[in-house]
């Protein structure tokens, strides 16, 4: 049986937790916080969560691994059926996650874990978070899912990702970027919220976030 390791506040954590409800893919949880990388660098060779463990070994990396449980499950798919839609959403998930996340991911720190961010980062980001999402708004078509009429893996991963990036920017600026610089972004988080195994994650979320500050690890992303 899969093993998804991780927590459940993470972003990534969830899009895969996600990924295995919907494709059906029975796992188990295994809570791993990012301080105790020490203990799973088999598994994850620099340290990062999510990972997950299989019969054959650990493997790291969400996109990796998204590809792998696609590659092994494949009775419920998550990628389109044509190579070039294929492609496409794989298009779509790389721009999501390189020109969006890991742009605003520098925000996280101030934004959600009671850390500073300096005003130079704060401009940085402003510019390429803006830049990022209009980007997106190219590739996406919430007609009504993020790359058409099928529920896919991209779906799994905009979910957590822009729900994230709407809460930082408030948070930081003041203001929605989702609302300014990806039109249709609001409505396609409010259609996934109605999905069961959405709203399980989502209140699983809930549960490790109120567990993680328990804890007052002094963690700041």
């Amino acid at each position: 049986m899969i093993v998804l390791c991780g927590f459940g506040v993470s972003n990534y954590y969830n899009k895969l937790k996600l990924l295995l409800l919907e494709k059906g893919v029975p796992f188990k949880e295994k809570l791993v916080y990012p301080w105790q990388r020490e203990g799973f660098q088999n598994a994850s060779p620099l340290g990062r969560i999510p990972f997950i463990e299989t019969a054959q070994g650990g493997l790291s990396e969400t996109q990796a691994i998204l590809e792998y449980l696609e590659d092994e499950f494949r009775e419920k798919p998550l990628y389109p059926a044509s190579p070039f839609a294929r492609a496409k959403c794989r298009e779509l998930l790389q721009h999501l996650e390189l020109n969006v996340e890991w742009v605003v991911r520098r925000l996280y720190r101030e934004a959600f874990f009671g850390g500073v961010v300096s005003d130079e980062t704060k401009s940085e980001v402003r510019a390429k978070l803006a830049a990022g999402l209009q980007a997106l708004s190219r590739l996406a078509r919430f007609s009504p899912f993020i790359c058409g009429a099928d529920f896919t893996a991209a779906d799994c991963a905009a979910f957590f990702h822009l729900d994230f990036v709407r809460q930082a920017s408030l948070k930081i600026y003041g203001e929605d970027f989702l609302a300014a610089h990806l039109p249709g972004a609001a409505a396609h988080l409010t259609l996934l919220a109605e999905r069961p195994h959405v709203r399980a994650t989502m209140a699983d979320r809930a549960a490790a976030l109120t567990a993680f500050l328990a804890l007052k690890s002094g963690y700041a992303g």
